[in-house]
């Protein structure tokens, strides 16, 4: 299994206000899988993507990607998880403003390990697979939503990592250009990535084959499309 939690329990403890943001939550993700995660607000999503992410660590219970317990990993250990085996996107991009589309997906491949010289090459490959080989030499900022989002999916690829983390990805798009990342996502997953992905929105997880729903930090529902 890629992913694997058990009772995977986080308490959040603020000046004597104990708040349980996930409550014993059990579930497996296969290599392959493309699984939507959703609930309302305060349903645990965030935390349990956290988590996920290599972001934080659950007070309890059991969190394993591609075998390794992350759940009691320390902060080196987390990052070196971060930067190996996930792609993260999110709703607001997180690019370099000024900076352009090849160089932002260059820029994880010079701390990741990838040699100099096959950077350049691999970034226009990624880019070419999201649609952008005529926009390579454009700013963040010269860039549509949609195409920002293109960026942020191809930097996410840029290490070949285990799964891809999707927090709400067409969370700022107009509906046609969402459905035109949720394509993306889509034939990626084709080829064999792992995606886990964040939404509130019906019409964006109906894309994924499974979509586990969470209210008050626990699993209600676990259902295959």
């Amino acid at each position: 299994m890629m992913i694997q939690t058990k009772n995977l329990t986080k308490v959040y403890d603020k000046d004597g206000v104990r708040t349980v943001a996930l409550d014993g939550v059990s579930f497996q993700v296969a290599k392959g899988e493309f699984v939507a995660i959703m609930g309302p607000s305060g349903s645990g999503k965030s935390t349990l993507m956290h988590i996920l992410g290599a972001l934080d660590t659950p007070t309890a219970g059991n969190y394993l990607l591609n075998g390794q317990e992350v759940g009691r990993m320390d902060d080196d250990q987390l990052a070196d998880i971060r930067n190996r085996e996930i792609g993260f996107v999110f709703q607001s991009y997180n690019l370099l403003p000024r900076t352009t589309a090849l160089k932002n997906v260059i820029l994880p491949m010079a701390y990741g390990g990838v040699i100099r010289s096959e950077r350049r090459n691999k970034a226009l490959g990624l880019l070419k697979l999201v649609g952008l080989a005529d926009r390579v030499e454009h700013t963040s900022s010269q860039l549509s939503g949609g195409q920002q989002q293109r960026v942020a999916i191809a930097r996410a690829l840029a290490l070949d990592p285990a799964i891809i983390l999707a927090d709400e990805p067409t969370g700022n798009l107009a509906t046609a250009q969402s459905d035109e990342i949720m394509g993306i996502f889509t034939d990626l997953n084709r080829q064999g990535h792992t995606i886990v992905m964040i939404t509130h929105e019906p019409s964006v997880a109906k894309y994924a084959k499974r979509t586990i729903v969470l209210r008050d930090g626990r699993i209600v529902t676990d259902e295959k499309q």
